[in-house]
């Protein structure tokens, strides 16, 4: 059975990375030849400014006064230069963001393991074609550009880490801090020859990333005045900024300026998904080459900031994130980056139609030979009577287009150049999309193929070792047949040769080789198969297809949770109505009771809202006063039974009390320090870190007894869930163990009225009790039930108090008790762990169900692992990466993720989709959402391993303060 497990952890893994094979390779190519336009540039200089996390509508809006918080940049729109919504894509997050805006291309997946700082997969950028670029901002996004640059042609300037502090005083110390080094290196270059020389070459880049208004919006909230105090002060230090270029080069008339963002940001201060919030970031450029503002009567979109921001007659011009990187390349003449897949906005430029023909001629060219070499790439490692061709693209069409293109341009129709190469890009890039997924229906029936025979066998084994179903069935003992063998044999070569002989990559050949030992596995069992079938015809058809209907039922409602949280509401308030249409109810009326008062309690959780709640302390301070007064009545419980109760038990109690009584006081303490702007006290930082540490080792001090080990645990995880809490969610984990508490004892009157054993106490069943391998008992239909109620209860941790694949469900503010300085690794793992103690209360709850009715883990784990990878099967087939909007339109419930559960430790922000140039950020988004399902059911069943191996210790482990421990795992 060890080996079973392992192999199955192993093909889970394999299943598992499947998804990022299938949906996460990388899109990026290597050999194109560099283009550029070959007329001189307008500009000799590129200044690009970056406003992190600024949202549009807060930049372009008039305050409650009536006017502009940017005054500077107001005027520009108004006087001097062009201006936009840049549309981005999720994820909403800065290093993506970035990348769009300086290589022209939608991030690459790779990243998620690298963290901000590496590149993981080589690209070009702007920064890497110009002669000499130079950089202040953020020690988080700076290197990544200046790493992968050739030469060393690129200089970073950084500030400290630790300046990244939420709680600091005054966020818009970032922001000055590179206005005035800026203003230092130009004042240096004075005196300094050499780099007065470089400083006055052309094709140069200046980049300032402006990181207080994410900062002061992640602390504070794009609605408060620290956020709207700060754009105040960059749009100061950027007219400070222009006026120094504009002295330094005499005003010859050729700087370029863009001001732009990375990314917007919610109400609730957070960024990641596709909220309007977070995707519309603004553009103004103004400068040598940016046409002047342009008066019109009348303009047409599809929303109305124009009217709200008082703009309606000036040009609006829109373009997407990665169309600023081929912008900025024009203006002042360098290649275009070799991946970008950015589209030149014309209209934005204020040059000759022949500059703005060749330069989407350029444009174009740069896209098609991205086109060529993919095409070329997949065409050599693929037979050629299975290779089949982007027919909307063939070497001809290519030509002709090209042709047509150069005669145009000759004979100076410059607007038919510009629709023609448009039509080319947008071509291409289809052609890209279809060479990059030209795989992934051969993958995906592999893996399809794997998991169906993987949940047969498991099927098989559980009806075959675990259950009286087919025991009553005669056997005939057959003498194996070496066919069966030969053959699997015979096909596992040759899918072999067949990846062999295409040069395809490892991972192909365990996705193509997997589904073979696993079918034979399943085909080795087929007498079980026939004794089923024999076993389910002595059962009455209607009894059948009712337990099928019912078991169906369970599946889809658990999957549909995914989708809408309010399913949860509905199973838990079937679940308030189960003991009713039972003769539960005649037996244990009380039990009964409290199971439906606390389901429904439960069930009010998913239906609060996901995102968008504002920090209420009262919650937290009132679930620590609940958890202390249910402490007081336990503790008054358990003294009336003095044999129970020991002074030592009494003391770790006490203890865990006191670390409560901290927790809130902590909670407490460190809001009112962080709204006086005064930063988190070093002491209850000590306090947070040191009830952390604890929560996992004093359970183990506490008495084995079934209630007091769990309600132990409780408290020890309720104070390290304080810490993290910010409001309603404090006293989710409560209510649910008040409804684990009742389910133990509801499982007993269920197995006692089946007859199957007869009752215990809880108050005489001990975790650390030597149970005999004998007395686990066969499984009986009602087990599957117990099992369904366990993956429901881990879905609904999962899901009760928010939607953790949603990367902007996640407030920062949970981990201000712990550190305040910008760590995403580390912010990543405590919101991990606030995620995972819920799912540890439930296991734990699970070991005493186990334990009282005498069921084995292993066989309930099979039936777990099941349902799990039922609903994995699920989700897999649900993924699209086609059609509009509308036709997945079930699927906009769920915001972008990026956030994985297998990922969420490394940081909340680092999973995102390749670029697929044939999607909008609306399909995108909901791609994400069924991706980010199909992980979180991998991921849980996988994990379930773990969680319940750390379950087992804290159940049954005993620690004492003096003399020998003592311990029994189950």
């Amino acid at each position: 059975m060890l080996l079973f497990f392992t192999l199955g952890l192993l093909i889970h893994f394999v299943f598992f990375a499947s998804i990022f094979d299938i949906y996460f390779t990388s899109p990026l190519v290597h050999g194109m030849t560099p283009q550029f336009t070959p007329l001189p540039p307008p500009a000799r200089r590129l200044v690009l400014f970056v406003a992190d996390g600024l949202r549009a509508d807060t930049l372009y809006e008039l305050d409650e006064n009536g006017t502009s918080r940017a005054p500077f940049i107001r005027n520009i729109i108004m006087h001097e230069g062009s201006w936009g919504i840049s549309h981005t894509r999720v994820p909403t997050e800065s290093r993506p963001g970035h990348v769009a805006l300086i290589a022209g291309f939608y991030e690459d997946v790779s990243a998620v393991a690298k963290g901000w700082k590496e590149n993981p997969v080589e690209f070009d950028s702007l920064f890497n074609e110009s002669k000499y670029t130079w950089s202040w901002g953020s020690p988080d996004i700076l290197p990544m550009f200046a790493k992968g640059a050739s030469g060393d042609h690129v200089y970073t300037y950084s500030y400290d880490a630790k300046r990244e502090d939420f709680g600091a005083q005054d966020a818009t110390k970032l922001d000055t801090w590179v206005f005035d080094n800026v203003k230092d290196f130009f004042h240096h270059a004075r005196n300094n020859q050499s780099l007065f020389s470089k400083i006055n070459e052309e094709k140069i880049v200046f980049f300032l990333h402006l990181l207080g208004i994410d900062t002061n919006g992640h602390a504070h909230r794009p609605s408060s005045r620290d956020y709207k105090d700060n754009i105040k002060k960059v749009d100061d230090g950027v007219k400070e900024i222009v006026s120094m270029f504009n002295h330094f080069y005499g005003n010859d008339g050729k700087t370029t300026f863009i001001f732009t963002s990375d990314h917007g940001m919610t109400d609730w201060g957070s960024h990641g998904a596709g909220h309007p919030s977070e995707t519309l970031t603004p553009l103004v450029t103004w400068g040598a080459g940016i046409n002047y503002p342009q008066r019109v009567s009348a303009q047409q979109f599809d929303d109305s900031f124009l009217k709200e921001w008082r703009l309606e007659n000036w040009k609006r011009l829109d373009v997407n994130q990665a169309d600023i990187a081929p912008l900025m390349t024009s203006l002042i003449g360098v290649p275009f980056p070799l991946n970008s897949v950015g589209i030149l906005p014309v209209d934005y430029l204020n040059n000759t139609d022949l500059f703005k023909a060749e330069s989407m001629f350029t444009n174009a060219v740069q896209i098609l030979e991205q086109f060529k070499v993919k095409m070329t790439q997949k065409k050599e490692v693929t037979l050629p009577f299975l290779f089949t061709p982007f027919k909307l693209l063939s070497d001809s069409k290519q030509f002709n287009i090209l042709r047509k293109a150069r005669s145009y341009i000759k004979h100076r129709k410059f607007d038919e150049v510009v629709s023609l190469c448009k039509e080319l890009i947008h071509l291409a890039l289809k052609g890209l999309s279809y060479y990059h997924t030209y795989d992934r229906f051969f993958l995906g029936i592999n893996v399809v193929i794997g998991f169906v025979g993987w949940i047969s066998y498991a099927s098989l084994l559980i009806i075959k070792s675990h259950s009286n179903l087919i025991k009553g069935v005669s056997k005939e003992v057959k003498k194996p047949s070496h066919l069966l063998p030969c053959s699997f044999v015979a096909i596992g070569i040759l899918v072999a040769f067949f990846l062999l002989i295409q040069a395809c990559p490892w991972t192909y050949y365990v996705y193509g080789l997997l589904p073979v030992p696993i079918w034979y596995a399943v085909l080795r069992e087929f007498q079980v198969v026939q004794d089923l079938v024999t076993s389910l015809l002595t059962y009455p058809l209607s009894h059948f297809v009712g337990y099928l209907l019912v078991f169906t039922l369970g599946i889809e409602i658990l999957v549909l949770s995914f989708f809408y949280r309010y399913m949860l509401t509905a199973g838990l308030t079937a679940f308030a109505v189960w003991p009713f249409l039972t003769r539960l109810w005649t037996r244990a009326k009380v039990t009964s009771l409290s199971w439906a008062f606390f389901s429904v309690l439960l069930a009010v959780f998913p239906l609060m809202p996901v995102v968008g709640r504002k920090p209420d302390i009262s919650l937290v301070m009132g679930a620590g006063l609940l958890v202390l007064l249910l402490s007081l009545c336990v503790v008054t419980s358990l003294r009336k039974r003095k044999d129970s109760f020991r002074k030592e038990e009494l003391l770790v109690h006490l203890l865990q009390v006191l670390s409560t009584v901290l927790s809130m006081y902590v909670v407490y303490s460190t809001q009112s320090s962080l709204l006086r702007k005064q930063g988190l006290p070093l002491m209850n930082q000590i306090i947070s870190w040191a009830t952390l540490a604890s929560s996992l080792f004093v359970p183990l001090l506490s008495s084995p007894a079934v209630f007091q080990r769990l309600f132990s645990i409780l408290l020890s995880l309720m104070s390290t869930y304080l810490l993290l809490s910010t409001g309603y969610e404090a006293v989710f984990p409560l209510v649910l163990s008040c409804l684990m508490f009742v389910w133990i004892n509801i499982e007993q009157e269920t197995l006692q009225q089946s007859g199957v054993c007869c009752k215990q106490k809880l108050t005489s069943i001990q975790f650390s009790y030597n149970t005999d391998i004998t007395q686990f008992r066969q499984l009986y239909l009602d087990d599957i039930r117990r099992a369904f109620f366990l993956v429901f209860f881990l879905v609904t941790a999962f899901f009760g108090t928010g939607n953790i694949a949603s990367i902007n469900s996640f407030d920062l503010a949970s981990v201000y008790c712990f550190l305040t300085v910008f760590s995403p690794f580390m912010m990543g793992a405590l919101m991990m762990w606030k995620i995972l103690i819920p799912f540890v209360l439930v296991m734990c709850a699970f070991e005493a169900v186990q334990l009282t009715t005498q069921l084995s883990s292993k066989s309930l784990f099979l039936i777990v692992l099941v349902i799990s990878d039922i609903m994995a099967l699920h989700f897999f087939f649900l993924v699209k990466d086609y059609g509009s909007w509308l036709d997945i339109g079930t699927r906009q419930l769920l915001a972008c993720t990026a956030w994985l559960f297998i990922y969420i430790s490394a940081s909340p922000n680092r999973l995102w989709i390749p670029w697929d140039p044939g999607l909008d950020s609306n399909l995108l988004h909901a791609i994400r959402a069924c991706i980010s399902h199909y992980v979180i059911v991998m991921s849980m069943t996988i994990f379930l391993v773990f969680l319940n191996g750390l379950a087992q210790l804290l159940t049954t482990k005993k620690l004492r303060l003096c003399g020998k421990p003592k311990s029994h795992f189950m």
